[in-house]
């Protein structure tokens, strides 16, 4: 593999890459056997994982120092079969994070392999957000509110809306066209686009939107 995952991660912040880019080829090939029977993503060769999957979803750690070593809750809405959520939990062992997906055998393949990599920081949930965010133990809980490539940003703060603790804020993966489109919709709340970045090996370019919510 031409990409070099442990340096990239080392510039994102973690703090051992070299074992976490071990641990995330382990995760790879999990995932490569799962979805030798489960449709769970096309992206399974191992420079396209790297950066596609493990790469996009570090960036957040990049941008956003403050989660590589703070004890955050994070709730990954939509995870799908664990991204960014298992990446995450690799890389920030003080983070907490919560993946949340209403697609079972997605959450059950996260759960498998979060169980495999010894992931103690890491909760599955198999649920839809919109009926979770109505149960009390899921109000109010959560520092930051992800979601990577799942629907738009006014859909997610609306069936997300009591997830954020106090001071808490929605971080969502995003393409800069998609940003500013998705900043226009959100009302009732102060919305902030990153500078775009590029991803490595010129695998597009990418944003967050930060969105606090209103009171």
């Amino acid at each position: 593999m031409s990409f070099d995952l442990a340096a990239f991660a080392r510039t994102c912040g973690v703090a051992e890459p070299a074992v976490f880019a071990e641990r995330c080829e382990a995760l790879r090939r999990m995932l490569e056997e799962a979805n030798r029977t489960t449709n769970l993503t096309r992206i399974v060769g191992e420079t396209e994982f790297a950066v596609k999957h493990v790469a996009d979803s570090l960036m957040i750690g990049k941008v956003f120092p403050e989660l590589t070593d703070r004890e955050l809750r994070i709730a990954d809405v939509g995870c799908g079969a664990g991204f960014p959520s298992l990446v995450l939990a690799l890389a920030y062992p003080r983070l907490r994070v919560t993946a949340i997906d209403s697609t079972g055998k997605k959450t059950a393949f996260a759960a498998d392999a979060a169980r495999q990599l010894g992931l103690d920081n890491l909760a599955v949930v198999h649920g839809r957000a919109n009926e979770l965010d109505r149960q009390p133990g899921f109000q109010r809980k959560f520092d930051i509110v992800t979601a990577r490539a799942v629907a738009p940003a006014e859909s997610i703060v609306r069936d997300c809306r009591h997830f954020p603790a106090p001071g808490g804020r929605f971080i969502l993966y995003q393409s800069p066209d998609r940003a500013e489109t998705d900043r226009a919709a959100v009302k009732n709340a102060r919305c902030r686009i990153t500078p775009a970045f590029e991803l490595p090996e010129a695998a597009g370019k990418r944003c967050f939107l930060e969105i606090l919510p209103g009171k």
